[in-house]
């Protein structure tokens, strides 16, 4: 028997999105009222978050450069919030022009808001739907009409599973994704831990659960590395493994203190 289909999300600008927090944090002008008063509560927390959100943009880059290198040419961006500066698909236009993109977002604003801008792209198109539901998202028609599963792909789940609070359902999205991936197709993620520092993450971790921005059952604190460790299982690590993500290939010197950004993040090959 089929699992119910999570309820919709329900468009209410009231209520703070952890997508369009991290836009503002990010710089960008997508968020509203409440998601900016979030974000200054969660600044009052750690300062740092803007540094957090940068260094994510430049470890999708790396990421999403490697995976062209190494001949992907579909990706599906899964929780993908606003495809704005540096998206994938304006990654890959300057590395493989050739390469599909499918956003997946269950942000209906988010939702509306990309498909006016990938408007005059040929290349990539986004869908509602929610995480949750792994197999209804690899058969709608959008998808299945850009992207080939019985060819490799790239699965991005940039950030996504540290809003998903449910152990258990985290696991099951990423298992499920990589059971549908083809021989040959790589999984990409990061994750904000609570490793280094685990007071100001649990602060955090309750802020953002008594503001409903992140959806689950109440934790204590954000995953561990190691709690992070089993959404891999299955897959080959590619060098160098799961690991803080501007130690991840990084271009140049690492310029920041070995606790100023708290995310992991990796890409698993299946074979």
């Amino acid at each position: 028997m089929a699992s119910p289909r999570p309820e919709r999300l329900r468009f209410d600008p009231a209520i703070p999105n952890a997508g369009r927090i991290a836009d503002y944090f990010a710089g960008g002008k997508d968020n509203f009222a409440a998601d900016r008063e979030a974000a200054r509560a969660a600044l009052s927390i750690a300062p740092e978050l803007p540094v957090l959100a940068r260094e994510g943009r430049r470890f999708l880059r790396r990421a999403v450069g490697f995976l062209a290198e190494a001949g992907i040419r579909q990706f599906v961006d899964i929780g993908c919030g606003l495809p704005t500066q540096d998206s994938v698909h304006q990654i890959l236009h300057t590395v493989a022009p050739d390469a599909r993109v499918v956003y997946v977002d269950n942000d209906p604003m988010v939702v509306v808001h990309a498909q006016a801008l990938l408007k005059d792209e040929r290349v990539a198109t986004v869908i509602e739907a929610d995480a949750r539901d792994p197999e209804r998202i690899l058969t709608h028609p959008r998808l299945t009409g850009t992207i080939d599963l019985n060819e490799p792909v790239a699965i991005l789940l940039f950030s996504f599973l540290t809003d998903l609070t449910d152990d258990v359902q985290a696991l099951q999205i990423t298992s499920g994704l990589q059971k549908a991936m083809a021989p040959g197709s790589y999984l990409a993620l990061s994750h904000a831990v609570s490793d280094l520092c685990p007071e100001k993450t649990a602060r955090l971790a309750a802020l953002y659960q008594d503001q409903g921005s992140i959806t689950g059952p109440r934790r204590a604190n954000l995953r561990t590395g190691a709690e992070v460790e089993p959404f891999f299982d299955g897959l080959d690590l590619v060098e160098p493994g799961l690991v803080y993500i501007p130690q991840w290939r990084p271009e140049g010197a690492v310029p920041h203190r070995p606790d100023a950004v708290w995310v992991v993040g990796g890409v698993g090959r299946k074979d």
